[in-house]
């Protein structure tokens, strides 16, 4: 998971934006009246995540009195999704917030959605609250579904609040077959709390990474094959110590990158496999 910098928009000020071009003058004046919910919704929201508590989040404390859950998420798809709305500009700020436009929810595809981290059907004062919209690929904003979390471990990471990139939890072992495959894992750093680390796990299943990493590793072996072949043994010296070097060498400038890439974890489990290094790449 990749963090993304909190976005400068604050809920009030997006919330007055994507309504500022409503006609129907009864449901702008409704609106318009919801603001302070909107805020204070927004509020308790923040302090939940900061806190990891937002699984204890009643959904009836984030529906505004005068205006209807469907007018709420209107508000999102229909005054700041859809291309051309009022809001549209901030949608956009949000998506492009992203590092190398990569979806920091699974490190590897393109963004090109917002996702809800809290669902806006289930919680509609923040349908459009800049920091319940967190820039994300269109699988990963399927894979997470309109559910929220019922126990603390069942919250996914939020790259506005949450920060794993300090250590390595990410992991990978070689299938020693043919052809040789990756097979992802967690594995928390010892210092972690029970909860972090079983949220890291949650997140890694709810979206699918185990998958996601070993077909991108299994593409990544087929690329490499060549070179492979080629430090161990058409390069004087070369055999299974050349291959390693290799290894290291590419794990080592991925880790600088990302310490946890499925990259990184790749190069690093080919690395110290001696069978992998050994001709296990060729078969």
């Amino acid at each position: 998971m990749w963090r993304v910098v909190q976005p400068k928009h604050t809920a009030s000020d997006s919330f007055r934006t994507c309504i500022s071009r409503v006609r129907d003058k009864q449901l702008k004046e409704r609106l318009q009246k919801s603001e302070g919910e909107v805020v204070e919704a927004g509020q308790v929201y923040v302090a939940a995540a900061q806190a990891t508590t937002l699984h204890n989040l009643d959904p009836k404390d984030f529906k505004p009195d005068e205006v209807t859950t469907s007018e709420m998420t209107a508000v999102y798809t229909s005054r700041m999704a859809k291309k051309g709305a009022a809001g549209r500009g901030i949608y956009d700020d949000l998506v492009l917030a992203a590092k190398e436009g990569r979806c920091p929810l699974c490190g590897q595809r393109q963004v090109s959605t917002l996702d809800h981290h809290l669902p806006k059907s289930l919680f509609p004062a923040l349908a459009v609250d800049p920091l319940n919209l967190v820039p994300a690929c269109s699988d990963c904003n399927k894979l997470k579904l309109d559910v929220s979390p019922a126990g603390v471990e069942d919250q996914t990471l939020h790259p506005y609040f949450d920060n794993v990139e300090q250590q390595s939890w990410l992991y990978a072992e070689v299938v020693e077959s043919a052809p040789a495959a990756l097979r992802f894992f967690v594995r928390p750093p010892a210092d972690w709390s029970d909860v972090l680390a079983r949220r890291v796990e949650s997140h890694f299943k709810i979206f699918g990474l185990a998958a996601l990493y070993g077909a991108q590793a299994a593409q990544l072996l087929s690329d490499i094959r060549y070179v492979l072949t080629e430090n161990y043994s058409e390069i004087p010296g070369g055999g299974v110590r050349r291959v390693r070097q290799y290894l290291e060498r590419e794990a080592e400038s991925r880790r600088r990158v990302y310490l946890n890439s499925w990259q990184t974890a790749t190069y690093s489990a080919l690395a110290v496999n001696t069978w992998f290094c050994d001709g296990g790449f060729a078969l």
